[in-house]
């Protein structure tokens, strides 16, 4: 999809595309992808990942596609791979700021945290820390940043990591 250009949104068209997808044979399947990318498929590529990357097009193309900063993202960690360069594996810490609204469902109710200079305000109620407004909600230790979705658990880290 070509920057700039508003996608196609007509999810009714998207999903019979990609259900005629399915029937289509290799040939087919060839033609289809010289149609989206303009230029022949790898020629060695089996017929399930030629319908994977069809499809994603085609719903790139329906429902728009990822946002620049996350093409910069992935353009550099390919880079990175390529000259064979050490990517950090830690993610970074997100950082929120004042005015930004926290939201957590937990059993049912939802949860409404904005951030403050100086704290957190929480059912008119000011906080020093996320974790204070974890334990109110839960009634156990939780640390507040894991419960918002600020950071990934220790578990979730190291499985990145592999």
């Amino acid at each position: 999809m070509k920057r700039g250009s508003k996608p196609e949104r007509d999810p009714q068209k998207l999903a019979l595309q990609l259900d005629r997808l399915r029937a289509m044979n290799p040939t087919k399947l060839r033609e289809q992808w010289q149609t989206l990318f303009s230029a022949d498929p790898p020629p060695k590529l089996r017929s399930s990942l030629l319908v994977q990357a069809i499809a994603y097009r085609l719903q790139e193309k329906a429902l728009g596609s990822l946002k620049p900063v996350t093409l910069l993202l992935l353009e550099r960690i390919a880079d990175d791979a390529a000259a064979r360069r050490w990517a950090p594996t830690t993610p970074q810490k997100i950082r929120v700021s004042a005015g930004t609204v926290l939201i957590r469902e937990w059993h049912g109710t939802k949860h409404q945290v904005t951030v403050a200079k100086d704290g957190f305000l929480y059912r008119a109620k000011r906080f020093h820390s996320l974790s204070q407004i974890a334990r109110t909600i839960t009634g156990s230790r939780w640390s507040g940043p894991l419960f918002f979705g600020l950071k990934s658990s220790s578990k979730e880290q190291s499985n990145e990591a592999a």
